[in-house]
């Protein structure tokens, strides 16, 4: 595609743009810095990764899967206030998540040690772990603001801080992952992924990109337990203190 077919395709945008007008939605800013912050940060990236590939250096491809996930967490972060330590939480958990996946996929011999292989793959191994890491957080902490009482009344009754937020836990868990898998139902049915419509567009045969895309299933899938599950048991003990007494939620000031 050039540069000149895809200044055409921004009548796609101004159908939007022209809808929220018409409609007085009130979105016409936030469009037209979605469309622009897209346009620059996709080409920003799109020459990063041709001097990646073209250089072939595994220096470079880390720095660039180290970024990934300096981002991730950056992201993530936000969403984890009020549990100390969560930065790091996080980053203990992306880099475990991107370390077993990539051992495993390179260590088995399903892909080669390529930068076109392993720097998309691990964007979107990092890109849904943050997604799912958001996804437990923001239930994690409702169940837990919401629990309060349950929750020290068995501490008060002798029980350990692992018994006393376990259904928290893994109702967090729980909602986390479903999302994923009932996905994974109708993929093929009501939608064809986004890997596989772009390989097969790129030119790629329609096999080849399916078994990419079933790959990448997979990795999503265990991403998915994965994540949830890393985060929440690693954050849980932050609410309570040396002699087991539950803190909870400790909001940074102006929150």
């Amino acid at each position: 595609m050039s540069y000149i077919e895809l200044a055409t395709a921004l009548i796609f945008v101004v159908i939007p743009l022209a809808l929220t007008l018409v409609l007085k939605l009130g979105l016409e800013r936030d469009i037209i810095i979605a469309t622009v912050r897209s346009i620059i940060q996709l080409l920003i990236i799109g020459y990063i990764l041709t001097f990646v590939f073209e250089s072939d250096s595994p220096i470079f491809m880390l720095l660039m899967i180290l970024l990934m996930i300096v981002a991730a967490t950056q992201n993530i972060r936000r969403k984890g206030d009020g549990i100390p330590g969560i930065m790091w939480i996080i980053v203990l958990t992306l880099v475990t998540i991107e370390t077993l996946t990539m051992g495993l996929l390179l260590g088995l011999g399903i892909i080669p040690f390529e930068p076109e292989k392993v720097i998309p793959i691990s964007g979107m191994v990092i890109g849904n772990s943050m997604v799912l890491s958001l996804l437990f957080l923001n239930k994690f902490k409702d169940e837990v603001e919401r629990s309060d009482d349950v929750i020290e009344l068995i501490l008060s009754l002798g029980g350990t801080p692992k018994v006393a937020i376990d259904n928290s836990l893994k109702n967090a868990i729980r909602t986390s992952m479903i999302p994923t898998v009932e996905a994974q139902k109708t993929m093929g049915l009501v939608q064809l992924p986004g890997m596989m419509s772009g390989l097969i567009i790129g030119g790629a045969d329609p096999m080849e990109a399916v078994l990419y895309q079933l790959l990448i299933l997979f990795l999503i899938l265990t991403t998915a337990s994965i994540s949830a599950t890393l985060v929440g048991y690693l954050a849980y003990p932050r609410l309570f203190n040396e002699k087991m007494q539950y803190i909870g939620l400790t909001y940074r000031k102006g929150k």
